[in-house]
Order: C-alpha cells, then sequence, then structure tokens
C-alpha cells in the first residue's frame, strides 16, 4: 500500500471496552481516528453490549465497528491504533490475555490484503468465530469480504447462527 495521499485504502477496525465510561471511550477512540490526517472515518456501527469472551468476573463489553480509508500501512495503522489504546488508558503490559480492558481496538481487514508477520495478521485470525466482532461490522459493511474464506461478513456472521 503506498503512503501517498491518492491511494486511500479501505480497511475495518472492531472496537471495544469493559472498564470506565464504555461509550464514551469509545467515541473518543473514533473521535481520535477523526482527527488524523492519514485516516477518513466513513462510519460507524452501533454500540453493541456483550458478554466477555475470557477470564470470568469481567463486566460486559460494548463493542463496535468502523470503516475508514487511510494512507497509512497496515503496519503503520496497527501502531496508530495502539497509540490511540494507550492513550486512552491501556496498558497492555499489565492485562491479563483477554481480560478486561478500558480500550481495544483490532485491525480486521484492510481491503483484500492478506498478510501473516509476528505482530500482524490480517484478515483478523479469529474474526469469523467472533460474533461480537461480526455484528457490529455487519452493521456498517455486511458486504465486505474475508479475503480468505471468499465470505462476506453477513455471511459469516449468518453461520455463527
Amino acid at each position: 500500500m503506498s503512503s501517498s495521499p491518492s491511494h486511500w485504502a479501505v480497511a475495518h477496525i472492531a472496537l471495544g471496552s469493559n472498564l470506565g465510561d464504555r461509550d464514551a471511550t469509545l467515541r473518543r477512540a473514533v473521535e481520535l481516528l477523526r482527527c488524523r490526517g492519514d485516516v477518513r472515518v466513513r462510519a460507524v456501527s452501533r454500540f453493541f453490549e456483550t458478554q466477555p469472551v475470557g477470564p470470568a468476573g469481567q463486566g460486559p463489553y460494548i463493542n463496535a465497528a468502523s470503516e475508514i480509508e487511510t494512507t497509512l500501512s497496515p503496519h503503520a495503522l496497527l501502531a496508530t491504533l495502539m497509540e490511540i489504546e494507550s492513550h486512552l488508558g491501556r496498558d497492555r503490559s499489565r492485562e491479563q490475555r483477554w481480560g478486561s480492558r478500558t480500550c481495544d481496538l483490532d485491525l480486521l481487514l484492510v481491503g483484500q490484503i492478506v498478510l501473516d508477520t509476528p505482530d500482524l495478521t490480517l484478515p483478523h485470525p479469529r474474526l469469523h468465530e467472533r460474533k461480537f466482532v461480526l455484528e457490529p461490522l455487519a452493521d456498517i459493511a455486511p458486504a465486505a469480504v474475508h479475503p480468505v474464506l471468499g465470505k462476506t461478513v453477513a455471511q459469516l456472521l449468518d453461520e455463527l447462527g
């Protein structure tokens, strides 16, 4: 992907929070994306309250999805998402895997790019298994196609039941 402003790629991001003011945190994450010159927020899903996956004792999540256009490479976009998480209080060094978090921003899809590196896998490796990700994504991008499975987000959600 080029970094020139003339090449804008469509990407999809999952947003989640189950600590603090969950709605406000996710709204702020979207606003921080909107403030960037190399990202255009095209759509944000409704907010869905979901039960946590992972360690017991967590509160419910608010999950959402966003469709953006960006001139950033997938790795640069991932770094941007991690900066926003950190700005909103996430400290990855102190959290339990799949535990509670103030802000979780997962890069789901970047166009039809398929990538498998130590720090980034596209499409997101568990995208097709997670209703809490597919539901918000289907709210804004039901026709987006999983580049490995060749199925739309709506089809993947339907398969989960």
